[in-house]
Parts: structure tokens; sequence; C-alpha cells
């Protein structure tokens, strides 16, 4: 396809297909030689309706190509109403996906689990046509997105609940085959419980429960997504532990990502022994506007995902996405400690930036993005070119050496009212220099920090159209040592979508 975005926020670099809505990855998979990745798609409109499974496949993370939908709801069938969430193994000659089977006569929070199989390495799925488990155990309130993994010669499930004693929990079954399943009980449940100092929670219930398997004598991750059955905010939360027979014992609730618009991650077990995650970044703007550019939802860098020596949770992009650094476009080193900003250089509208700060107090990477920033062009801002101006729509990427924060705000990025703002923080060590590294594409931010392997991802959307620029900027009391380096972000190569990509054009509500 063409690797122009059709409008200034549709990212290059970020996989999802050329319209209408997605969310969750699902069926994450290495199958054949390729890297399989599903997710939950409606080809009929830029919102959450009418799910289906949409699929890329790639050898190298790098070129995708887009196959035919993988599931689609059955009239009259146990799925009849959507196809939701699950996920996918590699079984010899099989893939085998496992998925939520929706229908409206149900409970809306009770979505038992089904299958569907390939055995032409991935390209078509034959679904099962009954229920895997008919019968849920007592006491959910809600039940769905089931997980399954290799566990020794057998396989084990997880799948999301809530229990009506007040309870978040995985629920653990077993099978020798992959047909046939028993119920073992809870591998982990909890109640509501506050996620370090984030001001979130684990939820009412556990939504795409992922299992990292302890390995190389570090403990294993269990990943789950926080639900509660209102509109109270959501993430993405990590339980860090090991196993004991058919339980997970684990530590403190974990922060999986920090910021606001990544959801509902995925797990892949690659060659080599490495772990990828990808997530659901959502918009973080009026689904009015969404709807009218025809296109809603991207998924996530994939990342690599381990459990550090010291039993924290680290990730950090793919090493293949390395490939994707073009030209360099700003190399810049010194100190900034004066009341004016220090111009680092200018960068398009998607990059790849690595820097290395140290400050005495607290400091600030402007992402200036105002469309007075440089009218004609020429690296130089114009009208409010400090990046305070009523005009001016700039992020910031603030480092307070006091607090042991790394602020990302982006409360001054838009002038459209109708794109999010906030501020959004995650723990930074302090008393050292840190080392972090920022992918901008387009509206997509996913800042690592690479010194302790912690994440945040936010979306946001400028509405000015000049060429962005780089500032250092420090307290009137700090001193900030940088180095900064950025690279321009090139696209991935996506395969022009065949028709038969997309279903039938029916009308659909």
């Amino acid at each position: 396809m063409s690797t122009a975005p059709c409008d200034p926020y549709r990212p290059v670099a970020h996989l999802r297909p050329p319209r209408n809505w997605i969310n969750d990855p699902n069926g994450l998979v290495f199958h054949d030689g390729q890297y399989h990745v599903f997710y939950q798609y409606n080809p009929y409109g830029a919102t959450h309706a009418n799910m289906h499974w949409g699929h890329f496949r790639s050898p190298d993370l790098l070129s995708w190509e887009p196959l035919p939908i993988a599931l689609s709801p059955a009239p009259g069938g146990v799925d009849a109403d959507g196809c939701f969430s699950g996920n996918a193994v590699s079984d010899g000659d099989r893939l085998v996906a496992f998925y939520s089977a929706h229908r409206e006569d149900r409970s809306p929070q009770h979505q038992p689990v089904t299958s569907a199989t390939s055995l032409d390495g991935g390209r078509t799925l034959t679904p099962r046509g009954d229920l895997v488990i008919p019968e849920l155990p007592e006491g959910c309130t809600m039940y769905r997105d089931p997980y399954v993994w290799r566990d020794g010669e057998g396989w084990r499930m997880l799948v999301g609940a809530a229990l009506a004693d007040g309870r978040g929990a995985a629920l653990l079954y077993e099978s020798s085959d992959l047909d046939e399943w028993t119920y073992l009980g809870p591998f982990d449940a909890r109640e509501q419980q506050p996620v370090g100092d984030s001001g979130l929670h684990t939820g009412e219930g556990w939504e795409c429960p992922q299992y990292l398997p302890a390995q190389a004598g570090r403990p294993g991750a269990l990943l789950f997504s926080a639900w509660s059955d209102d509109d109270s905010p959501r993430c993405v939360t990590a339980l860090v532990g090991e196993e004991h027979g058919n339980t997970f014992q684990a530590g403190p609730p974990v922060l999986v990502d920090h910021g606001p618009d990544c959801y509902a991650p995925a797990l892949l077990p690659a060659p080599g022994g490495r772990w990828l995650l990808w997530g659901w970044s959502r918009e973080a703007r009026e689904a009015a506007w969404a709807v009218a550019d025809g296109w809603a939802g991207v998924l996530t860098l994939p990342r690599e995902i381990s459990v550090g020596d010291d039993g924290t949770l680290r990730q950090r992009p793919a090493a293949e996405l390395l490939a994707l650094r073009g030209e360099q476009t700003v190399r810049a080193e010194g100190t900034a400690d004066g009341p004016a900003p220090v111009e680092l250089g200018g960068v398009g509208r998607a990059f790849d930036l690595t820097a290395r700060l140290e400050t005495t107090g607290t400091a600030t990477l402007r992402l200036l993005t105002g469309a007075d920033a440089d009218a004609d062009g020429d690296g130089h801002g114009h009208g409010h070119g400090d990046g305070d101006g009523d005009g001016d729509e700039y992020l910031d990427i603030r480092l307070d050496a006091a607090a042991g924060e790394l602020v990302v705000d982006r409360e001054h990025a838009s002038l459209d009212t109708r794109a999010h703002g906030g501020s959004y923080r995650m723990p930074c060590p302090t008393g050292q220099p840190v080392e972090l590294r920022l992918v901008v594409d387009h509206s997509t931010a996913e800042l690592f920090l690479t010194t302790t392997g912690q994440v945040l991802t936010l979306r946001f959307y400028p509405t000015g159209d000049a060429p962005w620029r780089l500032q250092a900027r420090t307290a009137p009391d700090a001193r900030l040592d940088y180095a900064v380096d950025a690279w321009e972000l090139l696209p991935l190569v996506v395969k022009e979508p065949s028709a038969e990509t997309e279903p039938p054009q029916v009308q659909r509500a």
C-alpha cells in the first residue's frame, strides 16, 4: 500500500489495516516461518462493532502481508454476534486459534471459548463450530479472553474472569490435545487493589490474561487488563512471581504501560527464547472525529519483554525496528542552564530518538509542533518561538530529578479541543544519568525508559502542519547535560491488500 498517510495522524510504522476500527491484538504466533498478528477488526466502519479477526503476517517484523479476514461471526452460531479476543498456538502443521464467542442473547460479560484451526500456514481458519468449554465455572460474573500455551507435553489455558465474591481472576485449564479441557481453578485471583501509587487499580475483573513463564532462573509474569463495568480509567497490570502447582504466587501489581493509550496487550513466544508484545493503542480523541477520518486504533510497536535480574518487568522496541531508522536528523550534545530554550534541531512527523539526560533539578525535552514553529521551513521558530505562546502546540517530556519522575505532558499538544489532554508519569531513578528512547509516529508516541525498562504510550493530535523541532529547557535553578540523537522513522512495507482480505460490503449497524 502507499506509505504516505492518508491524514496527518495516521502512523506509518505501526501496524493497522487501511481503514476502519481495530482494537485488541489477537492470536500472536510464530508459525510456519512467519509472525502472525491477528486483531479485532470491524470491516464495516470505525466503531466498536461487528467484531471479526483481521490478519497480517511477516517474516521479519518489517514487511507485512495482509491476509483474508481470519474469523467472521457465523449467523446463528456460537459466535453469531462477534469473534472476540483470544490467542493462537502452533502445533506441528496446525495453527489453532482460541477466541471468545459473543452472542447478544447471553449475558454480555459471558463469552465462552471456541476455536478454529488452520492447516495452510495460517492463511485460512476453519471454525470448530461449537464451544470448547460449554459450561462456565460457578460464580463467574465475567468470563472471556482465552490464552493458551504449551506446558511440557501438554497445554494450559487461562481465561479472564470476575468472580461473584469480588475478586478478579485468571482461571486455569489443562489439556493434552487442545480439544478436551479440564478446569483446575483460579491460577491467581485477587480483590481489587491499587497498582502502586498510580491512582489506578486492578479492576473488578481481568481481561486478556497473558502468561510469560519463568525462564533462566527469573520469575514469570501474569499480565492482564484491569476491567470494570463503568467508565473509570483502566490499566494494564502485571503480577511477577512463580508457579506453585496450579496456582501463581506473586507480589504486588505493577503497571505494564504507564500511559493512557495502551490496553489489551498480547504476547508472542518468538524463536530463540525471545518474547514479543503488541498492545492496542486506542484513539485519544472524540469518537466522531475518528469516524469522520474512517479509522480508529493502531497496534503498538512490537516490544521485547522480559523479567530482569532484579525481578522487574522490562520492555524495549524489538531489535528489528532499528532497520526503520533512516537519515539522522538530530545530533546534539551539550549543556542547558539558562532561561532561554536550547534548539536541538528539527524532526519529521515520524522519528526515532535516543537521549541521555542528567539534570540537577527539572529539565524538559519539548517537541514543538505549533503551526508557527517553522513557517518557512528554515529550522527556526517564528511568532511565539519559545513554545509558550497561545498559538503553539507542544509535547513535553519532563525529567524531575527531585521527584524521581519522568513525565509526558500532552496538555498543550493540540489546539483541537476534541483531543484528549493530561500528563502521565513513570518513576525514574535519581542520582544517575537517564537514558530514554522516544518513537513518535504521527499521532502515536511510545517512550521507553531504557534505564529501567519501563514504557509509556500515548496519542496526540497537533493541528499544525509545519516541521517539528526539539528544544531542551531547564528550570531556573537547574542544569541539564544532554546527548540527543534522532533519525527519520521509515514506514513499514505493507503489501497491497487483495480484494479477498475484505468481506462483502453489506450494510451493518
